[in-house]
């Protein structure tokens, strides 16, 4: 099993030679601590991916399960709880991949698309909670053009990730869970966290697509 360091180097070329220090550091080297026991046990990528979106889709499953807002809380709380489980399993399938040798451009498909099923359970969460519909189909919207628009413009020439926006998956896992848990906290006013927490992911959504969608239009002329 590679050391830390060969980890962090590998993720680097991956990632367009993308920083491992400050914050991504010390995401990338908890995301090490945590795979080496699943990577030693021979546990699969693509398991921990799967189990990632088995957790996300939970999500707006307990809330659903829990009764209509304002009767709301041990349901939020949970699907908070769970939000947060995948996210963490979504950086592990990566971790795993790296530290067996068994990254493939399969494994890299297959995670992406369950990363975009999971963004969309966690806007149906939101909805199940209480957000208005539109508003929480907006949220996902805003977040597949920005991922989309990535994905396109690698292909198209751009040599990395270009920028790593405000938007990133990270800031949607953690905006969905701090609203759905101040909803499950204060059942009274779920509707209105879950609300709060449909329009700031997609605020902050849409200020990732035009910082995504500048660098591309600078690094593609």
């Amino acid at each position: 099993m590679p050391p830390k360091s060969e980890y962090l180097r590998a993720w680097s070329r991956l990632h367009g030679d993308a920083g491992t220090g400050g914050l991504v550091g010390w995401w990338l080297v908890g995301a090490y601590r945590l795979a080496r026991p699943l990577a030693g046990a021979g546990i699969s990528p693509n398991a921990v991916t799967g189990l990632g979106l088995a957790v996300a889709l939970a999500a707006p499953a307990v809330v659903a399960w829990s009764g209509p807002a304002g009767a709301q809380g041990h349901g939020p709380l949970l699907a908070s709880a769970l939000v947060i489980t995948s996210g963490v399993l979504d950086g592990l399938d990566g971790a795993v991949a790296l530290l067996t040798g068994r990254s493939s451009r399969r494994g890299f498909v297959i995670d992406s698309v369950c990363d975009r099923i999971a963004d969309a359970a966690y806007a149906a969460a939101l909805w199940s909670a209480g957000a208005p519909g539109p508003l929480a189909v907006a949220a996902a919207a805003v977040a597949w053009l920005h991922e989309y628009t990535r994905a396109r413009a690698v292909p198209a020439g751009m040599p990395d990730v270009g920028v790593v926006t405000v938007a990133e998956r990270p800031t949607r896992v953690i905006v969905t869970a701090s609203f759905l848990l101040g909803a499950g906290l204060r059942p009274g006013g779920a509707t209105r966290w879950a609300a709060a927490g449909a329009a700031t992911w997609l605020a902050v959504g849409v200020v990732g697509a035009v910082q995504l969608g500048v660098t591309v239009a600078r690094r593609l002329r």
